[in-house]
């Protein structure tokens, strides 16, 4: 009898990928589901990142095999986007990888740093991924608690009482996915002190520093960091680009070369007119990321703030990113109790904070993908079927 590899008992089906098959079965049955789970913009790429793609593919001669290191062109217009934004010098040459999205890159840095049966230090609430590939590649998670108190950054004294002999890697999100919590230079100045003396590798995944966030930082802005530490960086939420699958992590050169090692032996490089469209995209002018990613998130945000308060959530109104994370009521016993009842009877997907870790247990995640009517069409349904109880 055929069995599958013992490695697929360690995960789970994707929450996501899971629950979307009951939404669409609901949506078959005349249910008309509106879903503000994902976290995928809705909104076009920039008109010269679309023409410039338009343009490539018809070139007869852009579809052939690209290096896995990316073209010139691409690799420049990532550096001079981190100059231009967060005044961080990258050689363009030897100090940036382009990637297929971030979730490629959590793959490729954990193949090259951390051997089966080591760490990983992963955030509690974090991004699935950070765990599921962990897990899939041999090695032992270990959590460290994110905290709504401590404004959802790491509590360093608890980092140096645990035992960190086998830890290689620290998994980092700034700003917070799914909390909102900010990037805080102080927070970033720690962890490259952290990585330096526990020789680990830190790597921030920077893909929301845009939206809704009026100063984008970036963990290399600290002196000595592409020492010791990696940063990812998609174009997935800034640009508008998720399907496209084009992302990139910098640090320092030998870094860079082990990490090439994995992924050349795994992929063939991504299509010509991809990379040059991406590389047009990174040369977006302030106001059209002011649009984009301030003022049209901005509209959209006070209707999720509104459908918080009208189920009695609590949130920071400071919090950045495409989410709106809140806090749910003392008398539900969980967030999926609450999520299953806007599910099935307003008939709005929302997503419960437990699929991010137990610290989300009593949380709740709204995205802002979605146009403006149907926000409004999810906030009359809430308030509808579930009105605020009377306490």
């Amino acid at each position: 009898m055929i069995v599958p590899a013992e490695r697929l008992k360690l995960v789970s089906e994707y929450y996501f990928s899971r629950k979307l098959k009951e939404v669409a079965q609901m949506n078959a049955e005349g249910k008309d589901i509106i879903s503000l789970a994902i976290g995928s913009p809705d909104m076009p790429p920039s008109q010269q990142t679309i023409d410039k793609l338009c343009e490539v593919a018809k070139n007869p001669n852009a579809h052939g095999y690209q290096p896995t290191v990316g073209i010139p062109e691409l690799r420049n217009a990532m550096a001079d986007f981190y100059k231009r934004w967060y005044n961080v010098d990258l050689d363009p040459q030897t100090e940036i990888q382009p990637l297929i999205g971030s979730k490629e890159g959590i793959l490729h840095v954990t193949l090259a740093f951390v051997n089966p049966g080591e760490q990983v230090l992963v955030p509690n609430p974090g991004y699935p991924t950070y765990t599921s590939l962990s897990k899939i590649l041999g090695a032992e998670i270990v959590n460290y608690n994110l905290l709504e108190d401590n404004g959802w950054q790491p509590d360093f004294e608890a980092l140096e009482k645990m035992d960190l002999t086998k830890v290689k890697l620290m998994w980092t999100n700034y700003p917070n996915m799914p909390t909102g919590g900010a990037a805080r230079m102080e927070t970033y100045e720690r962890l490259v002190a952290f990585a330096q003396k526990h020789q680990i590798v830190v790597v921030n995944d920077n893909p929301y520093s845009f939206i809704l966030n009026e100063k984008p930082m970036s963990l290399l802005q600290v002196p000595g960091a592409k020492d010791c530490c990696i940063e990812f960086n998609s174009m997935s939420k800034s640009h508008n680009m998720p399907g496209w699958r084009v992302g990139m992590l910098a640090t320092n050169a030998q870094f860079v070369q082990w990490i090439l090692k994995i992924k050349s032996n795994i992929d063939s490089g991504t299509f010509r007119g991809i990379q040059l469209a991406a590389a047009e995209a990174y040369r977006n002018d302030p106001e059209w990321h002011r649009e984009a990613n301030i003022e049209t998130y901005g509209r959209r945000r006070r209707y999720a703030e509104e459908i918080l308060k009208v189920l009695g959530c609590s949130f920071d109104p400071n919090q950045v990113g495409m989410f709106l994370w809140g806090k749910i009521p003392a008398h539900y016993s969980n967030a999926e109790e609450l999520t299953e009842r806007v599910l099935h009877e307003a008939r709005v997907f929302i997503t419960p904070g437990f699929i991010f870790g137990s610290n989300g247990e009593r949380y709740i995640r709204i995205s802002l993908c979605a146009k403006e009517e149907k926000l409004e069409a999810a906030l009359r349904r809430v308030k509808k079927t579930l009105p605020l109880p009377s306490l």
